[in-house]
């Protein structure tokens, strides 16, 4: 079986999620292939796979922590280009794929359904119109429209892959908004998680270790900066911060000793491993990966992105971790920490979730369903 994947470049949770399905299937025997934009590119290729360039789609933009739906709208306008599509075209043609995963690229989709290959998409927001809400008159009018088209492709397409926990143990349960014409084609899969916990060798820290994975760039810098000032308070806990792709540790000075930063890391996985607490952003696929490990997980969500937000209210409401606000001062930080550290309520939960991604195997449970719809098809 022949599969290509294509990945959406904005949050790397679609590329790590299509690194696993590609390893999996490769594993399998299959042959794969990936097409990628930007940073997701690079990644790609600094696993060691080859990625075929794709046309950029979703522009996400935003400043001081708010995601910014207006500038996103123009920017994703910008990068919409006839041409380009026409390059996708004659990639599917030359490649010949038997299946196509599209993870969050809605062009990938429209292009496979012109050449009449079998596609499927994987995503985990299907409630875009929250995104357009309480917003200007042309805002909300791009929002109705956007919202046909995202609801033409969920019916159009062969089936939906839903990355995460089925319910009612869902992650992103709070951005369904599926209507009943479609629920026969969504297939829950589990967490797509490109190691095993068992597979993995933890990375040796001091404990209580608390890894960071937001970045000192962007409007996230103020998170960052409030975390180190967090993390000043208390040297009985230590902290990793794994920087974001451009920035360079050596850059930041007066660390104190319980502070250890690293380079950008394609693998991420001995860091979980060895960690107590995760904190992040509300991205999806970082959150799936840290509860997976059986972490605990402090989220700051992007104020105003709306599928961030419900992804962090889950967290609260469950009980795995805690929703936070950029605001937050490096004080509330310290106790949010501590209070999950020292109580074991917190970890009962999210080793259960580790234990059941361990059960689906999502990677897996993908693969069967697949070679199973190509064998009916042939």
């Amino acid at each position: 079986m022949k599969v290509l994947l294509f990945m959406c470049g904005e949050g790397l949770g679609h590329t790590s999620r299509c690194l696993a399905l590609g390893q999996e299937f490769l594993t399998a025997r299959h042959e794969v292939y990936f097409g990628a934009y930007g940073y997701s590119k690079k990644l790609v290729e600094k696993t060691g796979y080859q990625a075929y360039e794709i046309p950029p789609e979703i522009r996400l933009v935003g400043e001081s922590g708010i995601f910014d739906v207006k500038k996103s709208i123009k920017e994703t306008l910008k990068s919409i280009s006839l041409s380009e599509f026409r390059k996708l075209l004659r990639l599917i043609e030359e490649l010949k794929p038997d299946i196509v995963l599209s993870d969050g690229y809605y062009t990938g989709i429209l292009a496979a359904q012109i050449k009449k290959i079998p596609v499927y998409f994987i995503g985990h927001q299907f409630n875009m119109v929250e995104f357009f809400q309480n917003q200007d008159f042309l805002v909300t009018v791009a929002g109705k429209l956007v919202q046909s088209f995202y609801n033409y492709i969920f019916k159009s397409v062969d089936g939906i892959i839903v990355p995460d926990f089925p319910p009612p143990y869902s992650v992103n349960r709070k951005n369904f908004n599926f209507s009943k014409s479609i629920n026969n084609t969504i297939f829950f899969s589990g967490p797509l998680i490109r190691c095993k916990y068992r597979e993995v060798e933890s990375k040796a820290f001091q404990h209580p270790n608390v890894l960071s994975t937001i970045g000192a760039f962007g409007y996230r810098a103020t998170i960052f900066w409030s975390v180190l000032e967090a993390a000043k308070l208390d040297h009985t806990i230590h902290y990793t911060f794994i920087s974001g792709p451009e920035i360079d540790p050596k850059q930041f000075s007066k660390i104190p000793e319980n502070v250890e930063f690293t380079c950008f890391t394609e693998n991420p996985f001995p860091y979980y491993k060895g960690s107590d607490l995760v904190i992040t952003a509300g991205g999806h696929g970082t959150i799936l990966e840290s509860l997976s490990f059986g972490l605990p997980v402090l989220s700051f969500p992007d104020e105003k992105h709306i599928e961030q937000e419900n992804n962090s209210t889950v967290l609260e409401e469950e009980g795995y971790g805690k929703r936070m606000s950029y605001l937050a001062e490096p004080e509330t930080i310290l106790a949010c920490i501590k209070k999950i550290l020292e109580e074991d309520e917190y970890y009962k939960k999210t080793r259960g979730l580790k234990e059941l991604a361990e059960e689906l195997d999502g990677p897996a449970t993908v693969r069967r369903f697949l070679e199973g719809k190509v064998k009916r098809k042939i």
